[in-house]
């Protein structure tokens, strides 16, 4: 008959207390990753909603430069409508002279 809390108990106990501690570090080491997890999902949603801000913005700027684009091109056309340097048939030179450009 073995005695009680002969060497076969402690070793019995000691492999216990071995498989807690693993246990318990695996338990902290896998709270450690779920909110290593956790904060990377939040950044990542932090860094969606700039990019969509910041989507917006420009599109809002887009929708501003073309609609000065468009009045820009109707305030060319309407000028070239009424421009001496356009319609002189002497003017050969490409570039026109500054003095030139004082009429327009």
């Amino acid at each position: 008959m073995a005695e009680r809390g002969g060497p076969g108990r402690r070793e019995s106990h000691e492999e216990d207390d071995r498989k807690v501690r693993r246990r318990e570090k695996n338990r902290v080491a896998a709270q450690r990753s779920r909110k290593k997890q956790t904060q990377k999902a939040d950044k990542l949603h932090e860094e969606y909603e700039s990019l969509e801000q910041e989507n917006t913005s420009l599109k809002r700027e887009i929708g501003k430069l073309t609609d000065e684009m468009k009045h820009l091109s109707e305030v060319l056309k309407d000028h070239e409508k009424v421009c001496p340097l356009l319609h002189c048939t002497m003017n050969f030179v490409t570039v026109p002279r500054p003095d030139a450009l004082t009429s327009c």
